[in-house]
């Protein structure tokens, strides 16, 4: 690159589930409350009429340089792969994004399932999540279907 530029996020939000341990595994089921800035409450009206919600969220847990290649979820017996190819939370821009089930809101707070942070992480912006951006027909490696195999 030939300049940098730094950008700045300020969160909406943050996520609270009592999750801390960096090792969990199994977000699938995990209910989670999104509870955004009461300034950003009148930006949720609308939101209510969706299932399902994407949001994208700053992983402040992540430590250090973040590697090129890496084994999908740590595991050794997967091929070493560019991180920009995986879901590794080492990134070198630590932004997670997860769709999730929106249960209801309650004023500032959205109650999901299924998102994949911890408790405190900050929130950076969350959308709905329309038909289009389901993919058919959407391709990838032979690795990634032993993903589930844990």
């Amino acid at each position: 690159m030939e300049t940098e530029e730094a950008a700045v996020f300020h969160p909406i939000g943050r996520v609270r589930n009592g999750i801390t341990d960096r090792g969990h595994r199994g977000w699938r089921g995990v209910k989670s409350e999104i509870v955004v800035d009461p300034a950003f409450a009148p930006s949720l009206d609308g939101l209510e009429g969706f299932s399902h919600i994407i949001v994208l969220y700053w992983m402040h847990e992540s430590r250090g340089p973040a590697p090129l290649k890496v084994h999908p979820q740590g595991r050794s017996e997967l091929p070493l792969t560019g991180v920009f190819a995986t879901r590794s939370p080492r990134r070198p821009n630590p932004i997670g994004l997860t769709i999730v089930e929106m249960e209801r809101r309650e004023g500032n707070v959205l109650r999901v399932t299924g998102l994949d942070a911890f408790d405190g992480t900050p929130v950076l912006d969350i959308k709905p999540y329309l038909p289009r951006d389901s993919v058919a027909g959407a391709r990838y490696p032979d690795w990634v279907s032993k993903l589930n195999e844990w």
